[in-house]
């Protein structure tokens, strides 16, 4: 018997959760479905883990580093590697995401469509994991 699976919810490692769930709550909509307990350290009063929702789309959020061991900076090395991350995220107007997150003031490039068909805009999230909103269209480049 084959398996059988009913979603798909990628796990990201964070630097700074209160600003991640800033970029996913506050901006981009996502809810909060779920989370760690909240705990008081250096960096403030946050959860290590959190689980996020927006329609079919899902993502749950975990801290790189343990209350009070977090650096004072991004460390190159570890983040770099999240540039080759990338969550493609169906969304049916993406020109009205892009109108959207430029009123908000985020530096985005206008939407192209790829080759396959796909209408896509492409944003970088905190930590540099790309995030892509796609649509199909009919028209081919």
């Amino acid at each position: 018997m084959p398996l059988h699976f009913t979603g798909l919810v990628p796990l990201l490692q964070v630097f700074d959760m209160a600003e991640s769930i800033r970029f996913y709550r506050d901006l981009l909509g996502f809810e909060i479905v779920s989370h760690s307990p909240e705990i008081e350290a250096a960096e403030g009063r946050y959860f290590h883990w959190a689980w996020l929702r927006s329609g079919g789309a899902e993502v749950m959020l975990n801290t790189a580093y343990d209350a009070g061991e977090r650096p004072s900076s991004r460390e190159g090395h570890r983040w770099r590697g999240h540039e080759d991350t990338g969550l493609f995220i169906g969304c049916p107007d993406v020109d009205g995401a892009y109108d959207y997150l430029r009123s908000k003031g985020l530096a985005v490039d206008r939407p192209v469509v790829a080759p396959y068909g796909m209408k896509q805009l492409y944003v970088r999230d905190p930590d540099g994991y790309s995030l892509c909103f796609q649509a199909p269209t009919t028209t081919r480049t």
